[in-house]
Protein backbone atom coordinates (compact mmCIF):
# COMPACT_ATOMS: atom_id res chain seq x y z
CA UNK A 1 0.00 0.00 0.00
CA UNK A 2 1.13 3.45 -0.53
CA UNK A 3 3.12 4.95 2.79
CA UNK A 4 2.11 7.23 5.10
CA UNK A 5 4.83 9.65 3.81
CA UNK A 6 3.01 9.96 0.15
CA UNK A 7 -0.62 9.22 1.18
CA UNK A 8 -1.59 13.08 0.78
CA UNK A 9 -0.18 12.71 -2.96
CA UNK A 10 -3.16 10.26 -3.44
CA UNK A 11 -6.89 10.23 -4.00
CA UNK A 12 -8.05 6.82 -2.31
CA UNK A 13 -11.13 4.82 -3.76
CA UNK A 14 -12.39 1.71 -2.27
CA UNK A 15 -13.49 -0.59 -4.82
CA UNK A 16 -17.05 0.42 -4.80
CA UNK A 17 -16.57 4.10 -5.23
CA UNK A 18 -14.28 3.35 -8.27
CA UNK A 19 -16.83 0.91 -10.05
CA UNK A 20 -19.32 4.43 -10.35
CA UNK A 21 -16.35 6.24 -12.25
CA UNK A 22 -17.12 3.45 -15.14
CA UNK A 23 -19.85 5.63 -16.12
CA UNK A 24 -21.64 4.40 -18.96
CA UNK A 25 -18.37 2.70 -20.57
CA UNK A 26 -19.88 -0.54 -22.16
CA UNK A 27 -17.79 -4.09 -21.17
CA UNK A 28 -16.87 -4.92 -24.33
CA UNK A 29 -14.56 -7.98 -23.85
CA UNK A 30 -15.92 -11.50 -23.66
CA UNK A 31 -15.35 -14.20 -21.31
CA UNK A 32 -13.36 -15.87 -24.34
CA UNK A 33 -11.02 -12.45 -25.08
CA UNK A 34 -10.70 -12.85 -21.16
CA UNK A 35 -9.03 -16.25 -21.02
CA UNK A 36 -6.72 -15.77 -23.75
CA UNK A 37 -5.65 -12.51 -22.09
CA UNK A 38 -5.59 -14.28 -18.14
CA UNK A 39 -1.76 -14.83 -17.49
CA UNK A 40 -0.70 -17.99 -15.32
CA UNK A 41 -2.99 -18.69 -12.04
CA UNK A 42 -4.12 -15.69 -12.44
CA UNK A 43 -7.86 -15.35 -11.37
CA UNK A 44 -9.69 -12.41 -13.12
CA UNK A 45 -13.24 -12.51 -13.89
CA UNK A 46 -14.95 -10.30 -16.28
CA UNK A 47 -16.69 -8.45 -13.11
CA UNK A 48 -13.54 -7.63 -12.01
CA UNK A 49 -12.70 -5.88 -15.60
CA UNK A 50 -16.13 -4.30 -15.00
CA UNK A 51 -15.28 -2.95 -12.11
CA UNK A 52 -11.94 -1.94 -11.74
CA UNK A 53 -10.72 -2.10 -15.79
CA UNK A 54 -13.48 -0.27 -17.48
CA UNK A 55 -13.08 3.00 -15.19
CA UNK A 56 -9.35 3.14 -15.35
CA UNK A 57 -9.54 2.92 -19.39
CA UNK A 58 -12.01 5.56 -19.21
CA UNK A 59 -9.78 7.94 -17.34
CA UNK A 60 -6.96 7.18 -19.49
CA UNK A 61 -8.63 7.79 -22.41
CA UNK A 62 -9.50 11.34 -20.91
CA UNK A 63 -6.11 11.82 -19.78
CA UNK A 64 -5.11 11.05 -23.77
CA UNK A 65 -7.40 13.55 -25.22
CA UNK A 66 -6.35 16.23 -22.96
CA UNK A 67 -3.14 15.14 -23.90
CA UNK A 68 -3.49 15.70 -27.60
CA UNK A 69 -5.11 18.79 -27.64
CA UNK A 70 -2.54 20.29 -25.47
CA UNK A 71 -0.16 18.99 -28.48
CA UNK A 72 -2.61 20.51 -30.77
CA UNK A 73 -2.32 24.01 -28.97
CA UNK A 74 1.44 23.88 -28.75
CA UNK A 75 1.60 23.44 -32.08
CA UNK A 76 -0.88 26.07 -32.84
CA UNK A 77 1.34 28.49 -30.68
CA UNK A 78 4.61 27.63 -32.93
CA UNK A 79 2.60 27.66 -36.11
CA UNK A 80 3.77 24.21 -36.75
CA UNK A 81 1.65 20.77 -37.12
CA UNK A 82 1.18 18.85 -34.40
CA UNK A 83 2.90 15.35 -34.19
CA UNK A 84 1.56 12.65 -34.26
CA UNK A 85 2.98 11.72 -30.58
CA UNK A 86 2.51 8.15 -29.11
CA UNK A 87 0.41 8.41 -25.26
CA UNK A 88 2.77 6.15 -23.30
CA UNK A 89 1.58 3.85 -20.36
CA UNK A 90 4.36 2.19 -17.83
CA UNK A 91 3.08 -0.32 -15.73
CA UNK A 92 5.71 -1.90 -13.03
CA UNK A 93 4.96 -4.03 -9.81
CA UNK A 94 6.82 -7.41 -8.54
CA UNK A 95 6.92 -10.88 -10.20
CA UNK A 96 3.37 -13.07 -10.41
CA UNK A 97 1.55 -9.67 -9.72
CA UNK A 98 -0.34 -10.00 -12.56
CA UNK A 99 1.29 -7.01 -14.50
CA UNK A 100 1.10 -8.90 -17.87
CA UNK A 101 -2.41 -9.89 -17.30
CA UNK A 102 -3.38 -6.61 -16.85
CA UNK A 103 -1.58 -5.25 -19.58
CA UNK A 104 -3.24 -7.39 -22.04
CA UNK A 105 -7.06 -6.24 -20.81
CA UNK A 106 -6.02 -2.73 -20.74
CA UNK A 107 -4.81 -3.15 -24.46
CA UNK A 108 -8.21 -4.93 -25.46
CA UNK A 109 -10.14 -2.17 -23.47
CA UNK A 110 -8.32 1.22 -24.83
CA UNK A 111 -8.36 -0.28 -28.13
CA UNK A 112 -12.22 -0.40 -28.43
CA UNK A 113 -12.79 3.27 -27.64
CA UNK A 114 -15.16 4.87 -30.34
CA UNK A 115 -11.98 6.64 -31.52
CA UNK A 116 -10.29 2.91 -32.33
CA UNK A 117 -6.91 3.92 -31.25
CA UNK A 118 -4.02 1.47 -32.09
CA UNK A 119 -2.73 0.04 -28.90
CA UNK A 120 0.70 -2.25 -29.04
CA UNK A 121 2.18 -3.33 -25.87
CA UNK A 122 5.75 -4.49 -25.53
CA UNK A 123 7.54 -6.21 -22.47
CA UNK A 124 10.49 -5.12 -21.16
CA UNK A 125 11.62 -8.71 -21.04
CA UNK A 126 12.95 -8.35 -24.55
CA UNK A 127 15.53 -5.62 -23.16
CA UNK A 128 17.12 -8.55 -20.72
CA UNK A 129 20.30 -9.03 -21.48
CA UNK A 130 21.27 -12.15 -23.45
CA UNK A 131 21.87 -15.05 -21.31
CA UNK A 132 25.27 -15.02 -22.33
CA UNK A 133 26.10 -11.81 -21.25
CA UNK A 134 24.50 -12.72 -17.99
CA UNK A 135 26.85 -15.44 -17.63
CA UNK A 136 30.02 -13.39 -18.34
CA UNK A 137 28.88 -10.92 -16.09
CA UNK A 138 27.88 -13.16 -12.72
CA UNK A 139 24.32 -11.98 -12.82
CA UNK A 140 22.27 -15.22 -14.27
CA UNK A 141 20.82 -15.11 -10.51
CA UNK A 142 20.28 -11.34 -10.45
CA UNK A 143 17.74 -11.70 -13.63
CA UNK A 144 15.21 -9.06 -13.44
CA UNK A 145 17.72 -6.79 -11.27
CA UNK A 146 18.27 -3.77 -12.76
CA UNK A 147 21.74 -4.05 -14.17
CA UNK A 148 20.55 -7.21 -15.52
CA UNK A 149 18.60 -4.93 -18.45
CA UNK A 150 19.86 -3.31 -21.45
CA UNK A 151 18.61 0.16 -20.49
CA UNK A 152 20.24 2.12 -22.82
CA UNK A 153 18.37 -0.13 -25.69
CA UNK A 154 15.43 0.22 -23.83
CA UNK A 155 15.45 4.12 -23.44
CA UNK A 156 16.73 4.33 -27.29
CA UNK A 157 13.72 2.52 -27.93
CA UNK A 158 11.31 4.64 -25.90
CA UNK A 159 12.82 7.71 -27.32
CA UNK A 160 12.00 6.71 -30.82
CA UNK A 161 8.59 5.57 -30.11
CA UNK A 162 8.10 8.94 -28.63
CA UNK A 163 9.75 11.09 -31.27
CA UNK A 164 7.04 9.09 -33.49
CA UNK A 165 9.61 7.42 -35.73
CA UNK A 166 7.90 5.34 -38.41
CA UNK A 167 9.19 2.01 -37.59
CA UNK A 168 10.79 1.02 -34.23
CA UNK A 169 12.34 -2.26 -33.40
CA UNK A 170 12.01 -4.12 -29.60
CA UNK A 171 13.75 -7.63 -28.76
CA UNK A 172 11.59 -10.38 -27.90
CA UNK A 173 12.00 -12.87 -25.37
CA UNK A 174 10.89 -16.50 -24.55
CA UNK A 175 9.85 -17.39 -21.51
CA UNK A 176 10.16 -21.10 -22.47
CA UNK A 177 14.52 -21.31 -23.17
CA UNK A 178 14.58 -18.23 -20.68
CA UNK A 179 16.26 -16.13 -22.90
CA UNK A 180 16.39 -13.27 -25.98
CA UNK A 181 15.88 -14.78 -29.30
CA UNK A 182 18.30 -13.72 -31.37
CA UNK A 183 16.69 -13.74 -34.72
CA UNK A 184 13.30 -12.22 -33.79
CA UNK A 185 12.18 -8.91 -33.22
CA UNK A 186 8.86 -7.02 -32.61
CA UNK A 187 8.25 -3.83 -34.56
CA UNK A 188 6.30 -0.51 -33.26
CA UNK A 189 4.70 1.66 -36.01
CA UNK A 190 3.41 4.41 -34.56
CA UNK A 191 1.02 3.58 -31.91
CA UNK A 192 -1.85 6.02 -30.73
CA UNK A 193 -1.03 4.12 -27.41
CA UNK A 194 2.11 2.76 -26.32
CA UNK A 195 2.16 0.08 -23.25
CA UNK A 196 5.66 -0.86 -21.86
CA UNK A 197 5.49 -3.25 -18.86
CA UNK A 198 7.84 -4.80 -16.73
CA UNK A 199 9.65 -4.94 -13.48
CA UNK A 200 12.25 -1.83 -13.77
CA UNK A 201 10.07 0.60 -15.99
CA UNK A 202 9.85 2.74 -12.88
CA UNK A 203 13.33 2.44 -11.55
CA UNK A 204 15.92 5.41 -11.44
CA UNK A 205 18.61 3.59 -9.65
CA UNK A 206 21.28 4.08 -12.36
CA UNK A 207 24.36 6.55 -13.15
CA UNK A 208 22.31 7.95 -15.82
CA UNK A 209 20.39 11.14 -15.72
CA UNK A 210 17.50 9.87 -17.84
CA UNK A 211 14.98 7.26 -17.31
CA UNK A 212 12.57 4.85 -19.11
CA UNK A 213 9.74 6.91 -16.90
CA UNK A 214 10.47 10.23 -18.14
CA UNK A 215 8.88 9.46 -21.52
CA UNK A 216 5.56 8.03 -20.13
CA UNK A 217 2.35 10.41 -20.02
CA UNK A 218 0.50 8.08 -17.34
CA UNK A 219 2.33 5.02 -15.36
CA UNK A 220 0.73 2.05 -13.00
CA UNK A 221 2.01 0.26 -10.22
CA UNK A 222 0.22 -3.41 -9.55
CA UNK A 223 0.80 -3.82 -5.73
CA UNK A 224 -0.11 -6.57 -3.09
CA UNK A 225 1.77 -7.35 0.28
CA UNK A 226 4.65 -9.73 0.05
CA UNK A 227 3.52 -12.80 1.67
CA UNK A 228 0.66 -13.06 -1.24
CA UNK A 229 2.83 -12.15 -3.86
CA UNK A 230 4.81 -15.10 -3.04
CA UNK A 231 2.14 -17.43 -2.69
CA UNK A 232 1.04 -16.79 -6.09
CA UNK A 233 4.60 -17.11 -7.64
CA UNK A 234 4.74 -20.75 -5.87
CA UNK A 235 1.32 -21.40 -7.43
CA UNK A 236 2.53 -20.04 -10.48
CA UNK A 237 6.08 -22.16 -10.28
CA UNK A 238 3.49 -25.63 -9.27
CA UNK A 239 1.72 -25.07 -12.43
CA UNK A 240 4.95 -24.29 -14.92
CA UNK A 241 5.75 -27.58 -13.39
CA UNK A 242 3.28 -29.20 -14.99
CA UNK A 243 2.85 -27.52 -18.32
CA UNK A 244 5.77 -25.46 -19.51
CA UNK A 245 8.41 -27.08 -17.56
CA UNK A 246 7.57 -30.29 -19.21
CA UNK A 247 8.48 -28.74 -22.64
CA UNK A 248 12.14 -30.31 -23.47
CA UNK A 249 13.11 -27.15 -25.00
CA UNK A 250 12.44 -25.49 -21.82
CA UNK A 251 15.23 -23.91 -19.72
CA UNK A 252 14.03 -25.24 -16.33
CA UNK A 253 12.91 -28.96 -17.63
CA UNK A 254 14.98 -29.96 -14.84
CA UNK A 255 11.82 -29.23 -12.44
CA UNK A 256 9.59 -31.25 -13.98
CA UNK A 257 10.18 -33.66 -11.99
CA UNK A 258 10.53 -32.20 -8.89
CA UNK A 259 7.62 -33.71 -6.42
CA UNK A 260 5.22 -31.00 -4.69
CA UNK A 261 6.79 -30.74 -1.68
CA UNK A 262 10.31 -30.15 -3.34
CA UNK A 263 8.84 -27.55 -5.97
CA UNK A 264 6.94 -25.82 -2.94
CA UNK A 265 10.73 -25.61 -1.12
CA UNK A 266 12.59 -24.55 -4.23
CA UNK A 267 10.37 -21.81 -5.09
CA UNK A 268 10.31 -20.50 -1.90
CA UNK A 269 14.33 -20.24 -1.89
CA UNK A 270 14.06 -18.81 -5.44
CA UNK A 271 11.76 -16.59 -3.74
CA UNK A 272 13.80 -15.08 -0.31
CA UNK A 273 17.05 -15.12 -2.37
CA UNK A 274 15.95 -13.53 -5.97
CA UNK A 275 12.45 -12.65 -6.46
CA UNK A 276 11.65 -10.84 -3.19
CA UNK A 277 14.88 -9.13 -2.58
CA UNK A 278 14.47 -8.14 -5.90
CA UNK A 279 10.87 -6.52 -5.08
CA UNK A 280 11.83 -5.09 -1.75
CA UNK A 281 15.23 -3.10 -3.03
CA UNK A 282 14.36 -2.16 -6.46
CA UNK A 283 10.68 -2.56 -7.37
CA UNK A 284 8.44 -1.31 -4.04
CA UNK A 285 10.65 1.83 -3.70
CA UNK A 286 8.88 2.76 -7.49
CA UNK A 287 5.48 2.48 -6.21
CA UNK A 288 5.26 6.03 -5.27
CA UNK A 289 6.35 7.39 -8.32
CA UNK A 290 3.08 5.23 -10.44
CA UNK A 291 0.55 7.69 -11.26
CA UNK A 292 -1.94 5.21 -10.28
CA UNK A 293 -1.49 2.27 -7.71
CA UNK A 294 -4.08 -0.94 -7.73
CA UNK A 295 -3.82 -2.49 -4.98
CA UNK A 296 -4.91 -6.79 -4.55
CA UNK A 297 -6.02 -8.83 -1.86
CA UNK A 298 -4.79 -12.51 -1.05
CA UNK A 299 -7.68 -13.58 -3.80
CA UNK A 300 -6.32 -11.60 -6.60
CA UNK A 301 -8.73 -8.91 -6.41
CA UNK A 302 -8.24 -4.88 -6.16
CA UNK A 303 -9.35 -3.60 -3.06
CA UNK A 304 -7.81 -0.27 -3.38
CA UNK A 305 -7.07 2.13 -6.00
CA UNK A 306 -4.66 5.07 -5.47
CA UNK A 307 -4.65 7.60 -8.32
CA UNK A 308 -2.23 10.76 -7.94
CA UNK A 309 -3.55 14.36 -7.56
CA UNK A 310 -2.83 16.36 -10.39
Amino acid sequence: MISENDIDRYLRFDREQWSTLRAQTPLTLSEKELEAARGINDRIDLEEVATVYLPLTRLINLYVAATQSLHRVSATFLGTMAPKMPYVIGIAGSVAVGKSTSARILQSLLGRWPEHPRVELITTDGFLYPNAVLEERGLMNRKGFPESYDTKRLLQFVRDVKAGTSEVSAPVYSHVVYDVIADREEIVRQPDILIIEGLNVLQTGSSTTEFVSDYFDFSIYIDAIESDIENWFIERFQTLRKTIFQDPNSFFKHFADLTEEQAISLAHEIWVAINGKNLQENIAPTRARASLVLHKGADHKVNAIHLRKL
